[in-house]
């Protein structure tokens, strides 16, 4: 039978699928989702309704619904999406303790056959399948979890950034040069002139710190035109960064802790159904986070057999063999200033070394941060140390000459934190639509 698809009109949901117990036995309630299974036992049909917040039973016996409504459930199809209103029926068996008996059936949309994957995780597919589908992908309770954690995340993140006096900005993602002089940039046509999508917001925020903005933060899109093509690496991610005056590389380390701290304990109190459908089980880290330094980090490297020389950075092998060594959360602080950013302030004491800081969780590293030069002659120094020309930086110097405090900063990565959070393998796995070497659609 052919089925008219329908408009809701007035019809309006009244509850999500989670919100519906055996204790509302009699109740008329109206729930809108989309067909997960269903099974057709003649004069009998079992339909599993999904919404974003779980699943219930809709139970049509052909004794106790009109013809219509019995029609109409024998023409459903999975992914069908619909509107049922209908009473509250407590059953023991049936899957959280109760079902539905629908009054009446909208069909609002209609599901092509067959289906380019499947939602309801019986038949699995390999994730470039499933990323070409994601919209589909997305719909698996499991993903729908992980984006649940995830905003819940970024709602902490946020939270702790109000509570310690932070103000949100945004800043300009088109941009005239490299942030860190690098040539691994995305280049644009801009009107009559080239510009690039920005790789960090970081010389933004630290001409705000002149501006006497004091703390600030960020949540927004940041672009690398890396030819990376691993687990770990995106080419347009999610960067929660925060700069502060009157601070050092310490005090940035402390706001990282509480920002890490307070999301694990946000987490497990906010998010237990969707952590246990991750079967994910947070474990809360005290702080301070243990703290190596770089020339630590050389000789635990090389004990573990990956060769390292003083001065270089963390090859994979590297960060491997340190993740066998390290648990949880952790800091490497100390590290050779001629493989940091120019804008990183050596340390007095000995100026081959930098205020730059690591945040790493066993083998991944995910959040980078320093104290920042704030001396113009010492930034300039810095910047032609590089290799690198201060003329193409002429905007942001001129924010260092007329008064810039002391100040530090950090960038968290909130794709490879949600790898953390969610225990996930494939950094892919944590965005709603990847952008790496291969993927520019959906």
């Amino acid at each position: 039978m052919d089925v008219k698809v329908d408009s809701l009109k007035t019809w309006r949901r009244t509850h999500y699928t989670d919100e519906i117990k055996g204790e509302m036995d009699g109740e008329e309630v109206t729930v809108m989702g989309w067909i997960n299974s269903i099974r057709k036992l003649g004069k009998l049909v079992f339909v599993i309704l999904r919404d974003r917040e779980g699943m219930i039973q809709i139970v049509i016996p052909k004794q106790k619904v009109s013809e219509e409504v019995f029609k109409i459930g024998k023409s459903l199809g999975r992914e069908d999406v619909v509107a049922v209103k209908g009473k509250v029926v407590a059953n023991e068996k049936a899957p959280g303790g109760c079902e539905i008996v629908p009054m009446e059936i909208k069909v609002l949309s209609k599901a092509h056959s067959p289906l380019p994957l499947d939602p309801s995780e019986k038949v699995p597919a390999d994730l470039d399948t499933r990323l070409d589908n994601r919209f589909l992908d997305l719909r698996r309770p499991k993903i729908t979890a992980l984006f649940k954690v995830k905003s819940e995340m970024l709602k902490s993140v946020r939270n702790t950034f109000y509570d310690e006096g932070f103000i949100e900005v945004n800043t300009p993602k088109l941009v005239a040069s490299a942030t860190e002089g690098g040539t691994e940039l995305f280049p644009l046509s801009y009107f009559e002139k080239e510009a690039f999508l920005s790789q960090s917001p970081q010389l933004y925020k630290q001409m705000l710190m002149a501006a006497g903005f004091d703390r600030v933060f960020e949540i927004g899109p940041i672009f690398r035109a890396e030819e990376h093509n691993t687990r770990r690496h995106l080419n347009e991610a999610v960067s929660i960064d925060c700069e502060m005056s009157f601070a050092d590389d310490r005090d940035a380390m402390e706001i990282l802790e509480k920002v890490v701290h307070n999301t694990l304990l946000h987490l497990k109190d906010h998010c237990k159904k969707e952590l246990e459908i991750l079967d994910v089980d947070l474990k809360i880290q005290d702080t301070p986070f243990p703290r190596l330094t770089y020339d630590e980090v050389v000789d635990i490297v090389n004990t573990k057999g990956v060769d390292m020389e003083w001065g270089e950075d963390l090859s994979r092998a590297g960060e491997k063999a340190l993740g066998e060594y390290m648990e949880g959360f952790y800091f490497i602080i100390n590290w050779p200033r001629d493989i940091r950013p120019f804008y990183t302030l050596p340390k007095e004491e000995d100026p081959k070394l930098c205020k730059a800081f690591d945040l790493m969780y066993r083998d991944l590293e995910i959040a980078s941060g320093a104290q920042r030069n704030h001396i113009y002659d010492l930034l300039v120094d810095s910047i032609k140390r590089m290799g690198l020309n201060p003329e193409s930086f002429e905007s942001y110097l001129q924010a260092f000459k007329y008064g810039m405090p002391p100040h530090a900063g950090w960038g968290l990565g909130a794709e490879r934190f949600m790898m953390v959070l969610g225990r996930q393998k494939n950094i892919r796995e944590c965005i709603l639509f990847p952008r790496d070497r291969h993927r520019l659609t959906p």
